[in-house]
């Protein structure tokens, strides 16, 4: 008889991993959303099975587990991790099902240390592994096939995050749509599904939603991947009295309307792929629509609405050389953006980024857990490796220095509010505590260290 208990784990980098050595969380809440995805199997498990979570990042993994299936979801800087956890607990005879993005696409690499593969979404396929493990005829791999209908995404089981709710800034992040349209060169989440997008049923949205606190995180890639779709569910949202962040494209400038309603719906925040200030690495990444209407007038536009920007960035793209660093610390300067995260360039493996450098020969670090955006794992073309690497964390430590977060504090409490300026000082803070627990501080390589 198949052992009805099941363990769902997000794995954790060395740093940060909770182990019976290191047992303190580290003193911030988290603003992250990894969570949702073990919250979302659980909630499609039969109701005859017992299901509970593991967060290495807050909690010990129990590795004396009564549980006889092991799900692990993964993305590629925790593959390493996952691949661990997976041989310790099929040396036990448990049976450990692999899924996520890294899982999705390289399916290859992660079979050999699991029982089983899902490749996609969870839906219909996670119930599918359990009924043919109950059988004794669970496949080494399952994928949707084309153009098949979904069970449609349940309400996350939350009642098994309560317990370790305090270390979260919220644990309520709702998915309104998968995917994105948008078909950037380094985005896993192009390549996972594959450029196209679906999305919820408003009256789904606004159902779950009901059931949840007033302040929330939306966590599309792009939550005005469809506009007219977008503002009708901002106009629903409205009477709720929500106040939510998300992320999605510069294009909201573009459309006052669109803007308007994501504001008086109770947007706040939103996460910003800006990537880069130079032209062509943004055309050569396929993210021209970033340069549709000048960078710095759509940040405006965002701000004035009173919506603060935390704005993604990469460096080390091909069209960068050591003068990217203090011109990108220039740019976050007179644009007022509100917080930064700074990526390094990483072609994650499956996307297209990934096959043209290893073709090219340019791959230099093949440890996947170097692959978190804070490592440089390229050749780059127009600097060395070190130079990349004290410019990325010079660009950090620089911006979350504490004068320049007093500093930025002080001028959006005349632009975006000061509940908002707030949010963001607290953000900055967060960001500032990390830096220093990593010891980030690199130094600008166009400048020499003897001058």
């Amino acid at each position: 008889m198949t052992n009805k208990k099941v363990l769902i784990i997000l794995p954790a980098g060395d740093k940060y991993r909770i182990t019976s050595v290191e047992q303190i969380v580290p003193k911030r809440n988290m603003l992250r959303f990894s969570i949702l995805p073990l919250l979302l199997v659980a909630a499609l498990t039969p109701s005859d099975y017992e299901v509970d979570i593991c967060d290495e990042n807050v909690q010990m993994l129990d590795l004396n587990t009564d549980a006889g299936i092991i799900g692990i979801s993964f993305m590629t800087a925790l593959a390493p991790r996952a691949f661990e956890i997976a041989d310790f607990f099929r040396a036990r005879g448990k049976t450990v099902i692999a899924g996520g993005y890294f899982p999705t696409l390289c399916p290859e690499e992660t079979v050999s240390h699991f029982d089983s593969v899902i490749i996609g979404d969870a839906e219909n396929l996670w119930t599918k592994a359990l009924y043919d493990l109950e059988n004794s005829k669970i496949q080494k791999v399952y994928k949707h096939a084309p153009d098949e209908e979904r069970d449609q995404i349940p309400v996350p089981r939350r009642d098994l995050i309560r317990k370790i709710s305090k270390y979260y800034v919220t644990i309520n992040a709702i998915q309104v749509g998968r995917g994105c349209y948008n078909k950037c060169r380094f985005c896993s989440v192009t390549a996972f599904y594959k450029g196209k997008y679906s999305r919820r049923p408003v009256f789904d949205i606004i159902s779950e939603l009901k059931g949840v606190s007033r302040e929330l995180i939306f966590v599309d890639d792009n939550i005005i991947s469809e506009p007219e779709y977008s503002k009708e569910l901002f106009r629903k949202i409205m009477p709720l009295k929500k106040r939510w962040v998300s992320q999605c494209s510069l294009k909201i400038a573009d459309d006052p309307e669109l803007l308007a309603l994501a504001k008086k719906s109770g947007c706040f925040g939103l996460f910003i792929g800006i990537e880069n200030i130079c032209p062509l690495n943004l055309r050569k990444m396929d993210k021209e629509f970033n340069l549709e209407r000048d960078i710095s007038e759509r940040i405006k536009i965002i701000r004035n609405a009173g919506i603060g920007i935390v704005a993604g960035l990469i460096v080390g793209m091909d069209g960068d050389d050591v003068t990217v660093f203090r011109n990108t610390l220039n740019f976050l300067k007179n644009t007022g953006i509100d917080a930064i995260q700074v990526n390094i360039m990483t072609p994650l493996p499956g996307t297209p980024l990934y096959k043209e450098f290893a073709e090219s020969g340019r791959i230099a670090d093949i440890d996947y857990s170097h692959y978190d955006f804070r490592h440089v794992v390229i050749h780059p073309l127009m600097m060395t490796p070190a130079e990349l690497q004290n410019g990325a964390d010079w660009i950090y430590s620089q911006f979350y220095r504490l004068d320049n977060i007093i500093m930025r504090f002080l001028r959006s409490l005349f632009v975006i509010g000061l509940v908002n300026s707030f949010f963001s000082l607290r953000l900055n803070l967060t960001y500032r505590y990390d830096n220093k627990r990593e010891k980030i501080y690199g130094h600008d390589p166009s400048v020499k260290l003897s001058d």
